[in-house]
């Protein structure tokens, strides 16, 4: 039996004359209680009608989180700035070509992997306002990931340390260090380093509200991404352990280690004043690095036991204030709490999927750009311009390096996350793309449909409206499940359901990420319902680069009206569900912005 929202709708969309009208309505059946997962989905959608989730209504600026977080006092290690760039890859290379030979791990190292993946790329100033950008994008540039590295000190044999990343400075923070006998556990040969991401939901819920939880793992995701292609020019590979509970990266990330202690009981309203505790972080995830080609023998119940101790070792530092005053929108951290993961799934083991290149049309439809340039320029557009058309030939290469199973052989199908950087991800695809084609030469206008798990073709045409065409375009390379639903001019309504901004009809195309949803919470379990969020960020982030790689930009849109998307493909319940909407087009800069080096120089604050 479907599961349905509780949340009732009786929107009507305005379309255009050539476009089939559609009317709204949700279900009136009730959302199971016991789902927490669903009951946070449903009750935190946008509806053009009935309304937008639960936020702040207007931004306290007084409050405004700090975005740079800092344990005081701890000892830290400087990282060489800018690092000395170990490779020189181009940046269409990076998924056409085996990864370069493995570096040792250094802090030369170390700081190339960071600071291509999650520092400063810019500052950016206009009139009395001065604020930094960052490799890694984040939902209103309110950065709520932290991320925290375990290595072996490279100058200091055995000496293995935990420390927290400050981008502000680009430093490492040791916050501890760890006997060196848990080493063979922590990082089985030949791993390199272990890399955790935390998340702040205070930072994002200040601007956004209880849509928030959704938002940090969009972020979560782009950071994912960000350091698998950051680690691939350095030779190495990244992985998630997603055998460790949540209870073990807590241990990892020293949630309890000079943070504000949580209340007793959680609140069951949203709550103003004072709340240090909801700058605590919340863990999401663990990478493991190591070299590419290799598989370390991960044992996760020797890394559980090892984490274990780590509430008996010294841990240096207190995290300074974000805010003085707080709201607290309960629902996030009760769902945050309801969908942890409490340990591996039944035979769960870590594996790494065999290397496996992206399809490549044509090495001329790319920028001459090294792969740092191009995370490094990489940027949120504000505008589109609303006249570029991109090639037929861009479109499709672009797509191409959308596919998780990247240049598949006759006869195989997409699905398996085995190409750069999906191969971060040990599950199979879950999310697909919804296109809105507006701009692209050689290609009619209308509705498309990339389908990422070819295993889940019947049940999305199934599940859609029955007068879709689901005709190949012209042109469309073999390997490529693109799909033609529709013609038509798609312009308005791309805008419409992306909460009327004219940015998702200006670019060349806009699409919605639909992600199989019910199936996935009722057969894996809730602990999945964050990790749909990641793999939209990590698809989003492909969809940057490889904007940027082709002359021009991107947007992440986290802004929609969520049962419109579903209304216009003809989704029903919860079987598909829309996480993240995307537009790709011309950028239309703002010339009163000036921008400046993220890191000018030793003592010089930009």
């Amino acid at each position: 039996m479907l599961l349905r929202c509780s949340r009732r709708s009786h929107c009507r969309v305005p379309l255009l004359p050539a476009i089939h009208r559609i009317t709204m309505s949700s279900s009136s059946s009730t959302t199971p209680l016991s789902s927490a997962a669903v009951e946070y989905h449903c009750r935190t959608k946008h509806s053009l009608t009935a309304g937008y989730a639960r936020g702040p209504g207007r931004l306290d600026w007084a409050n405004q989180p700090n975005p740079f977080l800092r344990f005081s006092p701890s000892p830290v290690i400087a990282l060489p700035n800018p690092p000395p760039v170990a490779s020189s890859v181009h940046y269409s290379a990076l998924f056409h070509s085996p990864p370069p030979p493995p570096q040792p791990l250094s802090l030369d190292s170390l700081s190339d992997l960071l600071f291509h993946s999650l520092a400063l790329s810019a500052w950016k100033s206009a009139g009395a306002s001065t604020w930094s950008l960052r490799v890694n994008p984040s939902s209103g540039n309110l950065h709520p990931t932290e991320a925290h590295v375990l290595f072996e000190h490279p100058q200091e044999p055995r000496r293995l340390l935990l420390s927290h990343y400050a981008p502000r400075d680009h430093l490492l923070e040791i916050r501890t260090t760890v006997p060196s006998a848990n080493r063979p556990a922590l990082l089985p040969p030949p791993a390199t380093a272990v890399l955790a991401l935390s998340s702040i939901f205070w930072r994002e819920a200040w601007k956004y509200g209880e849509r928030a939880l959704r938002y940090c793992n969009h972020d979560v995701g782009h950071a994912l991404a960000a350091v698998a292609l950051a680690a691939a020019t350095l030779g190495w590979d990244a992985r998630l352990l997603d055998g460790l509970s949540d209870q073990d990266l807590g241990r990892l990330v020293g949630v309890d280690k000079g943070c504000p202690a949580p209340p007793v009981g959680m609140p069951d309203k949203m709550v103003k004043g004072k709340a240090p505790w909801v700058e605590r972080h919340h863990p999401d995830c663990a990478l493991l690095l190591f070299p590419a080609g290799s598989e370390p023998e991960v044992d996760y119940a020797r890394i559980s036991d090892a984490l274990r101790g780590f509430d008996g070792l010294e841990w240096v530092g207190k995290p300074n204030g974000l805010s003085k005053d707080h709201v607290v929108w309960d629902v996030i951290y009760r769902t945050a709490e309801a969908v942890k993961k409490h340990h591996p799934e039944p035979g769960e083991r870590f594996s790494v999927s065999p290397w496996r290149k992206s399809a490549q049309l044509s090495e001329g439809l790319y920028k001459e750009l090294k792969v740092q340039e191009v995370v490094r320029q990489r940027r949120s557009a504000v505008d589109m311009d609303g006249m570029h058309v991109m090639t037929k030939e861009q479109f499709y290469q672009i797509l191409l390096h959308c596919l998780p199973s990247g240049e598949v052989s006759p006869g195989e199908r997409q699905g398996t996350q085995s190409a750069l950087p999906f191969r971060v991800l040990p599950w199979d695809a879950e999310v697909h793309a919804a296109l809105f084609v507006h701009r692209v030469s050689g290609m009619p206008k209308g509705l498309y449909f990339l389908v990422r798990n070819e295993e889940h073709f019947d049940a999305l045409r199934l599940a859609m409206r029955q007068e879709f065409e689901w005709a190949r375009p012209e042109g469309c390379p073999d390997g490529l499940p693109l799909y033609r639903l529709s013609k038509g001019n798609y312009e308005r309504l791309a805008m419409q359901i992306s909460c009327l901004q004219d940015i998702a009809s200006h670019g060349c195309f806009s699409l919605g990420m639909i992600a199989r949803f019910e199936a996935v919470l009722r057969d894996k379990g809730e602990w999945m319902y964050p990790r749909l969020f990641w793999e939209t960020g990590v698809l989003g982030q492909v969809l940057y680069l490889e904007a940027h790689a082709v002359g021009i930009s991107a947007t992440g849109i986290g802004c929609y009206f969520d049962d419109g998307v579903h209304e216009v493909l003809g989704l029903k319940d919860l079987e598909f569900q829309s996480l993240y909407h995307f537009t790709v087009g011309a950028p239309v800069l703002d010339k009163r912005i000036m921008s400046l080096p993220a890191y000018p120089g030793p003592g010089i604050d930009a």
